[in-house]
């Protein structure tokens, strides 16, 4: 049965400029979508939201300059916590899929996997 999933993803940038954050993006999309093995048509929407560091451009553009010309995207701004991690690119994507819930593979990168060792484990 197909039913519409998250996949949470996250990753930093050493720099707040464009090229930074739009590699940093792609390099976090692509795994997702490779290692759920996404269909981009199956995708609902990918929401998108950087901490109040990143500001040098909006995430999305990499999953448009990726070809997602027709998928819903959104840009947000993290919540400012105190002593919370910097330079932070966070991504949820809805999928449309007839995995479960144990087969999404979250994908944490470089060291936002401390963010959930829970998820990032053998990855």
């Amino acid at each position: 049965m197909v039913r519409t999933r998250g996949i949470r993803g996250a990753n930093s940038v050493t720099e707040n400029s464009r090229e930074a954050i739009l590699t940093a993006t792609q390099e976090l999309l692509k795994r997702m979508i490779e290692e759920n093995q996404i269909d981009p048509a199956d995708i609902a929407s990918i929401f998108l939201t950087a901490t109040d560091d990143i500001d040098a451009d909006f995430p999305a553009y990499a999953a448009r300059d990726m070809g997602l010309i027709k998928v819903p995207l959104l840009c947000a701004r993290e919540i400012k916590v105190p002593n919370s991690m910097p330079m932070l690119i966070r991504i949820l994507i809805h999928v449309n899929t007839d995995k479960t819930q144990d087969q999404i593979k979250h994908q944490y990168l470089g060291a936002t996997k401390k963010l959930r060792p829970d998820l990032s484990k053998g990855e």
